[in-house]
């Protein structure tokens, strides 16, 4: 599965940090039982399979889109 979330962030130019964990301790921590996983902002999205292309694109998309959201928008001395 890494290459594949490589390769979708490679020709979409995402920015991102791509970790491939092995250590069991660190899967047990987001309580994966079964592999592979993807998590996206310490949120497991997949579990259990290995995704297309299109599903990780959209995964991340819809990640980026969130990230927008709960940022915040101040401007000069206008916040909201």
């Amino acid at each position: 599965m890494t290459g594949i979330v490589q390769d979708v962030v490679k020709e979409n130019n995402i920015e991102a940090t791509i970790e491939k964990v092995e250590d069991i301790m660190e899967i047990m921590e987001f309580n994966v039982m079964t592999t592979p996983a993807l998590v996206i902002d310490d949120v497991i999205t997949i579990k259990g399979r290995v995704p297309s292309k299109d599903e990780v694109l959209s995964l991340l998309n819809t990640a980026k889109e969130e990230e927008s959201n709960n940022s915040s928008c101040c401007s000069s001395d206008n916040c909201c």
